[in-house]
């Protein structure tokens, strides 16, 4: 297999060419100092590299290939796409300082404000929670009161009724001698 036909079969696998496009988003112009057993990538020279035919298929060909570490000879220039940074003035420092302590204000008293609410709604919450104990306690002590009024009644009458039957046992003794 020559050097052109494995650089072919290198651009075809999808690794390799996503590897590529993403470090080297735009073409650029080949090279044409190209050594005997050399591959350059634009990332490295690979050398002393041995291709082996495995086998041929009506499907298509199956390779080994056997290569040595990488040696990272080539002097490649990478542009960053990011701008250099420069230093910010003394202003820009001071108007990031203030917009900071907006934000910092802004969030406590949005913390406060979110506390004061949870305290009054715990608060309501009690407040109900005493409204019906208090209302538990009174339907209690009223029935309690009239279940009392009843029993009284009840024994009232039942002393009465005693008393009615021990007249009439009173009369009828006086009655019979």
């Amino acid at each position: 297999m020559t050097l052109a036909a494995y650089k072919e079969k290198m651009r075809e696998l999808p690794l390799v060419s996503l590897f590529c496009s993403c470090i080297l988003p735009q073409p650029q112009e080949k090279i044409t100092k190209t050594k005997e057993g050399v591959v350059d990538l634009n990332l490295c020279i690979i050398r002393d590299m041995e291709v082996i035919e495995l086998n041929k298929r009506a499907s298509g060909q199956a390779f080994e290939v056997i290569l040595r570490p990488p040696s990272f000879e080539g002097n490649h220039d990478f542009h960053p796409t990011i701008p250099p940074r420069r230093d910010p003035s003394l202003e820009e420092i001071q108007k990031k300082l203030e917009a900071a302590e907006g934000r910092r204000k802004c969030q406590e008293a949005e913390r406060l404000k979110q506390l004061a609410e949870k305290r009054e709604h715990e608060r309501e919450v009690a407040q109900k929670a005493i409204e019906e104990h208090n209302n538990k306690i009174r339907m209690a002590r009223e029935k309690l009161e009239q279940k009392m009024e009843a029993k009284k009644e009840k024994r009232d009458a039942h002393i009465a009724a005693m008393l009615g039957r021990l007249q009439e046992k009173d009369k009828h003794a006086e009655e019979v001698p």
